[in-house]
This record gives structure tokens, C-alpha cells and sequence, in this order.
């Protein structure tokens, strides 16, 4: 078994097949445009600001993918090496955008839970974004320089990554630290005031669905028998079809925009869970949680450490 998935049971003939056929990632992404409306976003933003709630457009969009996932869970599929598996882990992927240099930005992933409410994912973002902007290399800076270290050795190192990803022994401190091994790709690209692109999901690594947020836009729609147009903000959004049947993600998708068009019921844990297997995110989260214990204690102790020494002076 992989370190981030479990080979697929009772996959559907024709997807076996088509992971065959369609051997490569880009054979099989499908594109998309969702236009997300923009009023119900803007006014429960609106509403949690004078709460003094602070939620961003981002957190509530990565809360609505979760809560999806919880109903679909063939989301978190991703093919290798021809085979389909159930990912043990729910990682979402960002660019960050480092302080004081536009040029220069990092790009890691964040965790989460399925249980995880709106509130639960902006904490983690926010989170997220603090640490990679302040620390002065992440995980994949740290590797990235290590490639780039010796002559020949990216080419080797990463030709040594494709390889043993492809058979299932890549370990698991490179895929924690690999931007390429996600659930969702996504990115908010109206930040920096550009519109909506189609992002490829990557030939290497897991990535199975890229979504972008783009410049809001207005978009006819009929109302009481009259053309109107609404205010949107546009998703371009890029999938692998080998993991799931087109009516699958189109329901999937539907959900997706309803639980933007009503944030609140994201406020509460999911009332239905539905796993690919059972314990699927069981081994990951007792991982993650001593990891952040491990966390903890070392800045506990390094608190600790300080006041010792201030009490020396």
C-alpha cells in the first residue's frame, strides 16, 4: 500500500480501463467554468464581520469542498502507474506569497478533517499562511534547495521521486512536503486581480481536481421572464476523469454551489460522512495529532528555555 493510499475496491470495469487507456493525467483532465454567485457569499461575510467573525472568500470555499467530500468521496481518488486509489489524507494545496516580495512566493499544503466546519478552515489557513510567509523556508523550500545544491542532482533526484512514486515507495516526509501529492489544488487567483485559468493537475504526483478563483463577472441568467445579470465569481476547475463518472461529479458540483449559496449550514460538522473504506483518515489524523503535540511540547520547552535565561541575566 502506498504511505498516502489504499488501492480502489469494486472500481466500475470501464475506469480500469480507462486508467490503461488513458495512462497519463493530462489524456484525462475535464474543464469547466462554475459561476459561484456572489450576493449569498457577500452578505454571510458581511454578517460574520459585524459578529466580529472574520471568514474569507477562500475558507468558505474550501470549507464548501470539504463538506462536498463528506458525500463524495470519490473526490479524493487519484490514479498512478495505471491503478486507482482512495487517498488517506485530505490535503489542499496554495500558493503563498511571501512577505515583502512579490516575486516571491512558496507553495505547501494544508490538512484537514472531514469533521472540520468553516471556522475549523479559515483557523488553518490562516495558520498556513502565517507560518509560511514568517518562517524563512518551508518543507519544499528546504527540498527544492537541496536538489538545487549540487550540480546534476535535480535531475537525478527528482527522476529517482518519479519513479519510486510511480511504485508506491515514495516516503512519506517527501510527499508531506510535496506540493504535487493533494487533494485540491487551488489557488485565488481575484487577489491579485486576474481572472479564472483552467490550472493543470500535474502528470507527477496525485493531484486529481485544480480550482481557481477569478475576477467576479457578470452573468446573464433569467429571472421572471427577464434577462438579468448576477454577480459572480467564476471557478475554473480542472479534473481527472478516471476517477469518477461525469453524472458523479456533476452532482457533486451542485452540491458544492449550494453549500456556497448557504455558508451557514458549514458553521456545524457534517450531518453524513460517507467513506471510500472504513477508517479511511483514521491512520492520518493520529499522525497529525502527534505531530502537533511533538509541536507543542518543543514550543513549550523553548519558552521554557528562555525564561531560564532571562532569569540568569
Amino acid at each position: 500500500m502506498r504511505a498516502d493510499g489504499k488501492k480502489t475496491k469494486n472500481v466500475f470495469p470501464m475506469y480500469k480501463v480507462a486508467a490503461h487507456i488513458m495512462n497519463k493525467r493530462y489524456d484525462a483532465m475535464n474543464m469547466i467554468t462554475l459561476d459561484i454567485p456572489l450576493e449569498p457569499i457577500r452578505t454571510y461575510l458581511n454578517k460574520k464581520k459585524k459578529e466580529g467573525i472574520y471568514m474569507s472568500h477562500i475558507g468558505l470555499f474550501i470549507a464548501a469542498y470539504l463538506r462536498t467530500l463528506c458525500e463524495f468521496p470519490h473526490l479524493n481518488r487519484f490514479v498512478v502507474n495505471k491503478k486507482i486509489y482512495s487517498r488517506t489524507e485530505i490535503a489542499v494545496g496554495m500558493v503563498v506569497l511571501k512577505a515583502g516580495d512579490i516575486n516571491n512566493e512558496t507553495m505547501s499544503k494544508m490538512y484537514f478533517d472531514l469533521e472540520d466546519t468553516s471556522f475549523d478552515v479559515q483557523k488553518r489557513i490562516e495558520e498556513f499562511v502565517d507560518d509560511n510567509r514568517q518562517s524563512g523556508e518551508n518543507g519544499t523550500d528546504k527540498i527544492i534547495n537541496t536538489l538545487l545544491s549540487i550540480p546534476g542532482l535535480l535531475t537525478v533526484g527528482v527522476g529517482l521521486f518519479k519513479l519510486m512514486d510511480r511504485y508506491g515507495l515514495l516516503p512519506k516526509a517527501i510527499i508531506d512536503v510535496s506540493p504535487f501529492h493533494e487533494s485540491l489544488l487551488i489557488s485565488n487567483l481575484a487577489s491579485i486581480r486576474t481572472n479564472h485559468i483552467y490550472h493543470h493537475v500535474y502528470e507527477f504526483g496525485t493531484t486529481s481536481v485544480g480550482m481557481t478563483m477569478g475576477n467576479m463577472r457578470e452573468v446573464p441568467k433569467t429571472k421572471n421572464g427577464e434577462v438579468v445579470l448576477e454577480r459572480c465569481i467564476p471557478i475554473g476547475l480542472v479534473m481527472d476523469e478516471r476517477i469518477a463518472t461525469g453524472v458523479y461529479f456533476a452532482q457533486a458540483f451542485r452540491k458544492f454551489r449550494d453549500y456556497l449559496a448557504h455558508p451557514e449550514k458549514l458553521e456545524t460538522p457534517p450531518e453524513t460522512v460517507i467513506l471510500d473504506f472504513e477508517g479511511q483518515y483514521d491512520k492520518d489524523k493520529k499522525r497529525r495529532q502527534k505531530l502537533a503535540e511533538k509541536k507543542a511540547q518543543k514550543m513549550a520547552d523553548s519558552t521554557s528555555e528562555q525564561k531560564e535565561k532571562t532569569v540568569a541575566k
